[in-house]
């Protein structure tokens, strides 16, 4: 018997595709609810020999167990393929990781928080100009040294992008450090910094409750309204 958590879902994935109006849920559009082939066990023990590291156990499970990405939240998993000799995930923004630097300690605190502090403390204010050409400088060229700091690869060490919400909001899978197995969401795009994805109790969301959550959601939300007499 398999007990494991991914027992059957590739099964419940694959059974939304004929579901009536599958297409009203968030995403299915794109992904269709098709799912990638799982990775045999020799093709993770590869990936995870070339990137220096051991992926988190449920997400692990997962890409052998249900399949190497497809259907999913949001617009679905990045799948994780060999390209060239080369593993990596394939998605938008997905090159924003640095796979050579995946065994490094994901900073949950951010790479240089009093950097972040200072630099926000030291944004030009409209009203400190006479002219409003001179600020227009100015904030330029502070918007210059804040996209430098946020989206500078030492805030995502140890950490894969693993989906996207669509313009430019993405979800990150912590790969390594106290934060390794759970799902953190970038919304960097809008000047909002890397955040924790929290459940609906308020507890940091992990892989599997992210995925499961998700599909369960698209059941409730796909099954059939019962008949009324």
């Amino acid at each position: 018997m398999n007990d494991s958590i991914w027992a059957g879902v590739r099964q419940r994935v694959h059974s939304l595709v004929a579901a009536p109006g599958s297409d009203r849920v968030f995403g299915a559009v794109g992904h269709k609810f098709f799912l990638e082939d799982s990775l045999t066990p020799v093709e993770l023990a590869d990936l995870e020999c070339q990137l220096g590291v051991s992926l988190p156990e449920k997400y692990r499970d997962f890409l052998l167990q249900v399949g190497a990405g497809g259907a999913g939240p949001s617009h679905g998993v990045y799948p994780a393929r060999l390209l060239e000799g080369r593993w990596r995930w394939e998605g938008d923004g997905a090159e924003l990781a640095d796979l050579s630097r995946l065994a490094e300690p994901f900073p949950r605190e951010g790479a240089d928080p009093e950097a972040v502090q200072t630099l926000l403390a030291e944004r030009p204010e409209e009203d400190s100009f006479e002219e409003i050409e001179e600020f227009d400088d100015a904030i330029e060229a502070w918007d210059e040294r804040w996209e430098k700091l946020m989206w500078s690869s030492d805030r995502t060490v140890g950490a894969i992008v693993i989906s996207t919400l669509g313009c430019a909001a993405r979800e990150w899978l912590i790969v390594s450090g106290p934060e390794r197995g759970r799902i953190w969401s970038d919304n960097r795009v809008d000047d909002e910094d890397l955040a924790q994805l929290l459940d609906d109790k308020g507890a940091p969301m992990t892989f599997a409750r992210w995925y499961l959550t998700w599909l369960e959601e698209a059941e409730r939300q796909l099954a059939p309204v019962p008949a009324t007499d």
